[in-house]
Parts: C-alpha cells; structure tokens; sequence
C-alpha cells in the first residue's frame, strides 16, 4: 500500500516533519487526570519510540524521532488546556509544518471509555484545547485523535475530567496507549482514509459496563 500524506499532498522541502500533540494541564497534581489522557499518550509514543521530551521549547514539552519511519516532533504544551494553540502554532511555524501535517491527542467526554475516534477536520466539539488550536492555527483542518474518556451519569463533568481514572477504568490505559500508538503509525504510513477505515469502527478497549 502506498505511503501517503494525511490529509493533502505537503510542500516538498523542510515540511517533511510531522507534529504530534499530546494535550493537557502541566503539573503533577494534573497528571492522573482524564483531562489529561492526551499527555499520557504522548508520553506512551515517546517511550515506544526512544523519542526523548527533555527539551522545552514552544512553551511545551518536545523531542524529536521517527513515528513509523516519518521524522516527527512530539509535543507536550505546557500552556494549560485552554491556551493550547500558543504552543502548537509556534511550533508548526518553526518546523515549517502545515496543519496537514498536525496530529492532535485529546480526551472526549462524548465516547464512551476506551473508544478511539480519528477525525481529518471540523470544529472543537466544545474542547477549549482544540478550540485555542483552531484560533492560533486559523485553520480547522488538522487531524484530532480523540481518546473517549466517557461521561459521568451524574454530576459536574468539569469534576469528572479533573479527576484520575476510576479503578475499573485504569488498568486499560495500557491498552489505549497502545491503540493509539498503532493508530499514528497507521495514520503516517497509510494515510487518513486508511486509518479512519481500520479503527474508527473498533469497539472500545473495554468492554462496555452497565450504567455508563
């Protein structure tokens, strides 16, 4: 099957590199957090790759490697949630990446828990993450892997995400870091349609539990 870009033929040149977001709040009291599920993958991705995050540069967390042989530079904002953009749009600038080339990992209260989605485009689904990315980019047509974390049937969703995983809900994570590892590789190798044609329709990592 033949190598393709992900959304749009890139510009030859520079632009060859690939910008990989992991989104969430820095700081150790947030990083068992749902909200945070997008930092935990990155740093899943940088451990399955021998990508190094040591320097900060772009107000975030970043190092460079290969992702299924393409040059990629992963990145960890440390801007907090809703200031995503200030970190992502620098950084696409410098490597001279353009949003076809933008991979962004964030959490969503609207699938279930463990579910996996990929999406070429579209507007922020209401994620304040997303929401400051479209508004430094200018542009809505990155690509998003959106990690469900599920919905609480009750209470303050803002508690549910600002809160660790249940532990019925933790010991998967290693499966949906894995997923979404196999997910990226997929999505560089192959392209877009591929990859949204061989995962979009998996079901959750978990099994679904009753009430949720």
């Amino acid at each position: 099957m033949p190598r393709q870009t992900l959304l749009v033929p890139a510009a030859p040149g520079p632009s060859e590199w690939t910008l990989v977001a992991g989104l969430g709040n820095p700081g150790a009291q947030y990083a068992a957090h749902r909200h945070n599920i997008g930092f935990l993958c990155a740093d899943a991705l940088a451990s399955a790759h021998g990508i190094a995050l040591n320097r900060t540069r772009f107000k975030a967390l970043c190092g460079e490697g290969r992702i299924a042989g393409a040059r990629t530079v992963l990145l960890k904002p440390q801007t907090f949630m809703n200031d995503s953009g200030a970190s992502v749009a620098p950084a696409s600038r410098w490597y001279k990446i353009g949003p076809e080339r933008v991979v962004v990992v964030y959490d969503d209260l609207d699938l279930p828990f463990g579910k996996i989605r990929l999406r070429p485009g579209g507007s922020s689904g209401g994620h304040n993450g997303i929401r400051s990315i479209i508004a430094e980019l200018g542009r809505q047509d990155f690509a998003r892997v959106r990690v469900g974390i599920g919905r609480p049937s009750q209470g303050d969703p803002v508690d549910y995400v600002l809160n660790a995983f249940d532990a019925d809900q933790a010991p998967y994570l290693p499966d949906i870091f894995a997923r979404v590892n196999e997910l990226i590789s997929t999505l560089l190798l192959y392209g877009m349609k591929e990859a949204m044609n061989r995962f979009n329709g998996l079901e959750s990592v978990r099994p679904p539990v009753e009430g949720e």
